[in-house]
């Protein structure tokens, strides 16, 4: 049976999804609406028209008239083509492939295919997630997975509603089955001025990944304004345009704070 996944763009030699020289397949939709998203093209599930940049890429196609449509249907065959393009660089770096988005576990049996075709090649595998969907869907990849980039962004139940627009309860039952499991787990915390960078945030965050047992390493992404030209193109409200990137001083502070718990703190993904 042809299994078709919605991608919307593909990232050579990244150096900041994981261990090594990896490939980063992007796919589409996401359940998530943070107010802070780089990537907006990714929420919706379908193929999105946009203004167009004039720049040819993977999977987006020019439609002529000055748009473009952002997103394409791929095989598995597609994108394993794309992988083992850059296998040597795996090979050289301990790095692999990783799946990103959007929310990657919105596509499970797609995501599911290639990352059963990856361990059949011995590749090593990495999914960069919110950790929003079912605990049973969850488990299934979590058995072709090696590493999970996991986001965790605000425990306030409240507060994550309404900056993310879902309920917290879910990614944080899932991220303690993943710990069960002794799953390999990296911890990306977005740090968005006024909203996740409070004093009482973080201190939630420490007092809830303290209770699990396979959690050593933490990745601060700070906000910035990269995505700030695609909300433009494509016609969307972006809510953080006039708020500031946080001050080195304020990211250096979060840093110390993990620190001074016993994680090992990255700036970056």
């Amino acid at each position: 049976m042809l299994i078709l996944g919605t991608v919307f763009d593909i990232k050579k030699y990244s150096i900041h999804d994981g261990p090594g020289i990896r490939t980063t397949v992007f796919f589409k939709g996401c359940p998530l609406r943070c107010w802070w998203c780089h990537n907006p093209e990714s929420q919706d599930p379908e193929p999105q028209e946009s203004i167009g940049t004039g720049r040819k890429r993977e999977f987006t196609t020019q439609c002529g008239d000055g748009k473009e449509l952002i997103g394409k249907k791929v095989s598995i065959e597609e994108i394993a083509q794309e992988i083992l393009k850059d296998r040597i660089f795996y090979d050289q770096s301990g790095g692999g492939l990783t799946i990103s988005g959007g929310e990657p576990l919105m596509q499970p049996e797609f995501l599911i295919s290639i990352l059963s075709w990856c361990k059949g090649e011995d590749i090593h595998t990495a999914v960069d997630t919110s950790g929003y969907a079912s605990p049973q869907v969850l488990k299934k990849v979590s058995s072709y997975t090696d590493l999970f980039l996991y986001d965790i962004k605000l425990i306030d139940r409240q507060k994550h509603m309404l900056y993310t627009g879902v309920d917290v309860e879910p990614i944080l039952n899932n991220l303690k089955m993943l710990d069960r499991e002794k799953k390999e787990i990296i911890i990306r915390f977005p740090v968005i001025p006024q909203i996740t960078d409070t004093r009482e945030n973080i201190t939630d965050i420490i007092k809830f990944i303290k209770n699990l047992n396979n959690i050593r390493k933490i990745s601060l992404l700070p906000f910035n304004h990269l995505g700030d030209e695609k909300y433009r193109r494509l016609k969307m409200k972006n809510k953080m345009k006039q708020v500031p990137v946080p001050s080195d001083e304020k990211i250096n502070e979060i840093k110390e704070n993990f620190e001074a718990e016993g994680y090992s703190v990255k700036i970056g993904g």
